[in-house]
Parts: C-alpha cells; sequence; structure tokens
C-alpha cells in the first residue's frame, strides 16, 4: 500500500501572506476605530453619542480624523480604548 503524497501547499502558503500583509496595515495601538459616513447633523449626534457612552476622560474617545465629502456629507473615524482600565 502506498503513502499518500503531500497536498500542496500554495494556497495556504497564499493565505497567510495576504492575512499578514492586511494584519500589519492595521495599527496596533489598542485603539478601537469605526469609520461613518453621515450626512452633517448626523454626523454630529454619532459624534456626541460615542462621546457621552466612552468619556474622553477614561477611553480617550477622540475624533481621529474626518473630511467633507460632496453633498455636505462628513466622513469621520472615531477612536477609543477597549475599557476605562
Amino acid at each position: 500500500m502506498r503513502t499518500p503524497s503531500r497536498p500542496p501547499l500554495d494556497s495556504l502558503k497564499e493565505r497567510l501572506r495576504r492575512q499578514r500583509a492586511a494584519e500589519a496595515v492595521k495599527p496596533r495601538d489598542g485603539f478601537l476605530r469605526e469609520t461613518f459616513l453621515l450626512p452633517r447633523t448626523e454626523a454630529r449626534a454619532k459624534a456626541r453619542e460615542w462621546l457621552d457612552r466612552w468619556p474622553k476622560q477614561a477611553y480617550w474617545t477622540e475624533i481621529e480624523s474626518w473630511r467633507e465629502q460632496p453633498g455636505d456629507v462628513i466622513e469621520f473615524t472615531m477612536r477609543r480604548l477597549p475599557s476605562a482600565d
């Protein structure tokens, strides 16, 4: 009886390479981030909601970046620490 040959590992190697490349792009500073694309009034409400839910003093919550899009739409990224410890 013959021992089966090993399957090619090219697919696995490629998946691991892509996963490691994607992880290298992610910041490893411990902050949780979420990006929103909302009309101006809803963007203000969402930012206020985050700041009320996770206070800056405990979670270091802040608007990390923002920019105006056509049609009075705001794209912004909020960041915070995962816990208040």
